[in-house]
């Protein structure tokens, strides 16, 4: 969808983006209740297809989200596929080909080239900030557009050498604003960061520190995490040591539900917060329930679905999206919707280009201004990601389940 010409000063960035929103929500949605499958499926030729390439970490430290994004495109794709995907005056479908990367950066990058040796139109892929980087290194040499899931705002940068590549995920510096204003609300006066490693902890240290440095909040000290699966006791205790009311955890589950556990043996009873890499099951589930009950973490508003509340197209839609996902795999989607509207970002620049090539689907990538299922993005030549910031919200934990607070 072209981005609407609306004047800033009459509406909102919020509202045109929920002006725009029903080209790309509806276009893959079933009907609620009716699985995908159930319906006809396209009858195009399979040389017709839209082809899409997707390196994923369904194996080693990122298989908990990458997963949850091969869930979320096969629904998304069987959705498309029940009516066909049109592209000037032919009915395409939709055909994945999906590689397990094993949250490797070496193997994503060679992802690229294998996947668009093989015809892959697009890509999509990469939880983890150092896989997608490698991809968008990758497929700006094969100059095959690539749509980002992984945190870290330097995947798209610098631009000039990234153009074929597009994020999805917030950026840490939006992320970081919302807490302070949380901290500000709360009369936080004092925070501890105990942050990743590698690239999406980076992204989170350096916006951190910029958010408080504008505000009346101290930072009390910077704390880095060892790898996943490694010991987080040591960094957890030098986080909860002296004087702070507040700690962020800047993460990704698994790594973000652990270093909570470990943040209250070290002796922190105070409010602990997290960017939006923390929000899935995992977190607050099992042995880390009772750590991580009462924390705050900034994430797209897409966790909000409720029936009593659903009224307008882009919350019917996302509510579609989560039952059809719980009900096929059983558990919530929480980090999953990025996937299915990356999909549906490529479908729709199919649509409007009229063709598959990959040069036209770049261009019109960056011509859409659009509510997704997990919040708005508008990208352009100039901004290649990520979400928009007034999509983000605050949650709270309340009885292990992610509850809006703000």
């Amino acid at each position: 969808m072209a981005t609407p010409a609306f004047d800033s000063t009459v509406l909102t960035r919020r509202g045109v983006l929920a002006a725009a929103a029903g080209s790309l929500l509806l276009a893959g949605c079933a009907p609620q209740g009716q699985r995908p499958e159930d319906g006809p499926s396209s009858s195009a030729p399979s040389d017709q297809d839209l082809i899409v390439g997707a390196s994923l970490e369904l194996t080693g430290t990122g298989s908990l989200l990458g997963v949850a994004q091969r869930q979320a495109l096969q629904l998304t794709a069987d959705s498309l596929n029940r009516t066909g995907l049109p592209v000037g005056n032919l009915v395409r479908s939709v055909r994945l080909q999906i590689l397990d990367n094993g949250s490797n950066p070496e193997v994503a990058a060679r992802h690229a080239a294998d996947l668009t040796r093989i015809g892959a139109q697009a890509l999509i892929g990469g939880v983890l900030g150092e896989t997608s980087a490698a991809l968008a290194a990758a497929a700006q040499r094969v100059k095959t557009p690539f749509l980002s899931l992984g945190y870290g705002d330097r995947i798209v940068l610098p631009l000039d050498e990234r153009t074929f590549t597009y994020k999805l995920t917030p950026d840490a510096v939006d992320m970081a604003r919302r807490l302070v204003e949380l901290f500000e609300s709360k009369k936080i006066r004092r925070v501890s960061v105990l942050a990743a490693e590698g690239m999406h902890g980076d992204s989170g240290v350096r916006a951190m520190r910029e958010a408080l440095a504008d505000s009346t909040i101290d930072l009390a000290r910077t704390v880095r995490l060892p790898a996943t699966g490694r010991r987080f006791r040591a960094a957890a205790e030098r986080a909860a040591g002296g004087q702070r009311d507040g700690v962020v955890v800047w993460g990704t589950a698994p790594d973000s539900g652990v270093a909570a556990r470990e943040l209250r043996a070290a002796g922190h009873r105070g409010p602990i917060f997290f960017d939006a890499g923390a929000v899935a099951d995992d977190t607050v589930q099992g042995a880390n329930a009772a750590a991580v009950e009462g924390a705050y973490a900034v994430h797209p508003a897409c966790l909000d679905v409720s029936a009593a509340t659903a009224t307008t197209t882009a919350q019917l839609a996302r509510r579609d999206f989560v039952n059809r996902y719980t009900q096929r795999h059983g558990v919530s989607p929480d980090f999953a919707p990025y996937a299915s509207d990356a999909l549906q970002l490529l479908a729709t620049s199919a649509r409007m280009a009229t063709s598959l090539d990959r040069g036209r689907l770049r261009a019109l990538l960056q011509a859409q201004t659009v509510e997704g299922i997990a919040g708005g993005y508008a990208f352009s030549a100039d901004r290649h990601g990520g979400m928009e910031p007034d999509s983000l919200a605050v949650y709270q934990v309340f009885r292990g389940t992610w509850t809006r607070y703000a």
